[in-house]
């Protein structure tokens, strides 16, 4: 076999396996999942059946509830930071069934959830299996008024 054909074979063999794993892959769901804003997963009637869903929100004020025994961590998440003034909607409870939380995580904290939504004994309960908690931005405008020193 010429040094011709071997290389051809190999193209040939190559641009087959692209073409393969591009066709596969067109049907399939996207590798990324976008989220929604806590306000639109609550209007979302698609959240209520118990289907795997993706929200963002903030994590209400002294709402952290550790619970060892269960093995579990319940909170609330809202639609805006703790320390914005006005109304923040209706908070969604939330559990997760683990006491691994990332770093960030604490009352006000920036955070994606995942998982399920429920009916609960008071109201629906959010079953996190993913909890994301997002990095504070480092550059915040300072107040008016104040100056630099």
């Amino acid at each position: 076999m010429t040094k011709g054909v071997q290389i051809a074979l190999g193209a040939t063999a190559i641009a087959g396996l692209i073409g393969w794993y591009g066709a596969t892959n067109l049907d399939a769901a996207p590798a990324f999942t976008y989220y929604k804003s806590l306000e639109e997963f609550q209007a979302n009637p698609d959240a209520q059946n118990g289907a795997r869903s993706r929200f963002h929100g903030y994590v209400a004020a002294q709402s952290i509830q550790r619970d060892i025994d269960a093995m579990q961590v319940r909170f609330r998440v809202q639609n805006e930071p703790p320390h914005v003034a006005g109304a923040s909607g209706e908070p969604l409870e939330v559990v997760l069934n683990s006491l691994e939380t990332p770093d960030l995580f604490k009352d006000g904290a920036e955070v994606v959830v995942e998982g399920r939504l429920v009916a609960g004994g008071s109201g629906p309960v959010f079953e996190a299996d993913k909890i994301l908690a997002k990095c504070p931005s480092k550059f915040e405008a300072k107040p008016m008024g104040t100056s630099q020193s």
